[in-house]
């Protein structure tokens, strides 16, 4: 029988520092490695998501996308 969790997409990953501390936090509270609580994050969206603030947050970071980037 196959292992459920078995990582087996490796890709390059951009991240704000911000998210990458908050990844971190995540990861260490939940006993998990960064890669395994982003899975879980993913896997469980819809369940761990607030969409009534999702689209605010969304509009709110593209706007200061740009001046991240500087």
């Amino acid at each position: 029988m196959p292992k459920r969790l078995r990582l087996t997409r490796r890709f390059p990953v951009a991240m704000t520092e911000d998210g990458y501390r908050r990844l971190k936090k995540f990861s260490q509270e939940a006993g998990l490695v960064e890669g395994e609580a982003l899975s879980f994050i993913f896997e469980n969206f819809n369940s761990v998501m607030d969409h009534e603030n999702l689209e605010t947050r969304l509009r709110l970071f593209n706007a200061e996308l740009d001046a991240r980037k500087r």
